[in-house]
């Protein structure tokens, strides 16, 4: 096993999303930062990045002065001919609930809210146990696989497809559609590749659009179309669509990359398998010190003066979650992975505040289930020797690119 190439932290002067570093090992340099510039201008970024735990906190906890009003839309990479290409789908997620500060955003919490109440959750919990269950009998004779395309993202994204209302046979078209999403807004691209990923976005819009538009005639049991049934009174048909469109990005990338971070780290750990008493507070400790999240953007609603540095209004700044969940000062010996943290899950990776991840209760109920199961029916997991980890290069996410184990 090849650990991530190391870079001196004195040598980096910035962010930089081009390099393996950024989000395979980025915690010399985050530790820098908190230490002696915790509001530190990132120019590669083109935004200031918060990196101590409270400031992070607070921030996610002041929707007044940190602004979520178009905090996903952050395309400033994407070419002129991309931006005429996708026309008004260019600010892509400007009506997304993570994306708009009250009153919308209580409007559209409310409405989301309803298909996330905590029964409603458990019910998930037994579809998704055998959907891994199913998986493992068909994996589990071969002695060998690679997590990240073979065993990781197949449970999560056909419990997704079930809860939004995806015929079966549209999943692998719709997972190869996100992850145009993903490469396009959230990950550098070139010219050329951006156009391609564009088609593949838009062609991915128009699906969900018809998805609303047949539910919207013929309802089913499922989230699209409780999510219909309120446009014209609580919701637009617009909302209705980013709405979607952004929970299959959760369920087809963001929670399997996570539980792809979560194995990696309890295998190199020697914690594999977890005690089942254990699960739910290693999951909590994995998301902490492997997050799959990165952070999230917000505006400066006003001119901020922080830590002897004046953020100015207008400005886009970066919480970094990454960095405040290896703050020392709340989670003593950071970068040591401890099984038993007792405040492993007051990570910030979900968010927090108005803005506490939606599907949080349902994404950390895949993680745990996913390690019991795979717990008991792998008990000998392993990585396979002699590879070479990466990670996709991101701006705000970390996941795998791929992890060959065998048992």
């Amino acid at each position: 096993m090849t650990e991530p190439a190391m870079t001196e932290p004195a040598m980096i002067e910035d962010f930089d999303v081009g390099a393996d570093w950024h989000v395979a090992a980025p915690y010399p340099f985050l530790a820098g930062l908190r230490e002696h510039a915790p509001v530190f201008k990132s120019e590669h970024l083109g935004a200031y990045v918060l990196t101590r735990y409270a400031d992070v906190r607070a921030a996610y906890g002041d929707p007044r002065r940190f602004s979520s009003q178009g905090s996903l839309t952050i395309s400033r990479s994407l070419t002129r001919q991309t931006r005429q290409k996708l026309g008004e789908h260019g600010s892509f997620l400007s009506s997304f609930v993570a994306n708009v500060d009250p009153p919308d955003h209580t409007r559209l919490r409310r409405s989301v809210s309803r298909a996330f109440t905590p029964r409603a959750v458990a019910a998930m919990e037994q579809r998704f146990r055998a959907l891994n269950e199913d998986l493992l009998d068909r994996v589990a004779p071969r002695g060998r696989a690679d997590f990240v395309s073979e065993i990781g993202h197949e449970p999560s994204i056909k419990l997704t497809a079930r809860f939004i209302g995806l015929p079966e046979a549209d999943e692998a078209f719709v997972q190869a559609r996100v992850k145009d999403w993903f490469q396009l807004f959230l990950s550098p691209q070139p010219p050329e590749r951006q156009l391609e990923l564009a088609d593949g976005f838009l062609t991915y819009l128009d699906y969900v659009d018809r998805l609303v538009a047949a539910r919207a005639k013929e309802p089913k049991d499922d989230f699209t179309s409780l999510m219909t049934s309120l446009i014209g009174e609580e919701l637009t048909h617009r909302e209705v669509v980013e709405l979607i469109s952004t929970i299959l990005l959760g369920g087809n990338d963001t929670v399997p990359n996570q539980l792809g971070n979560t194995v990696l780290r309890l295998l190199r750990e020697g914690a594999w398998p977890v005690p089942p008493e254990l699960v739910a507070n290693a999951s909590e400790e994995c998301m902490r010190i492997d997050g799959a999240s990165l952070g999230s953007f917000r505006y400066a609603a006003e001119d901020i003066a922080l830590h002897g540095v004046t953020i100015p209004r207008g400005a886009l700044v970066l919480l970094s979650t990454d960095s405040a969940g290896h703050d020392g000062s709340v989670f003593p010996d950071p970068d040591r992975f401890v099984i038993d943290r007792p405040n492993a899950a007051e990570h910030l990776v979900f968010g927090y505040g108005i803005h506490f991840c939606v599907g949080a209760a349902l994404g950390r109920l895949q993680l745990r289930t996913a390690l019991e199961v795979l717990g008991r029916r792998l008990p000998g997991l392993r990585l396979a020797p002699g590879q070479a980890v990466a990670y996709r290069r991101s701006i705000v996410g970390r996941g795998l690119t791929s992890l060959l184990v065998e048992w």
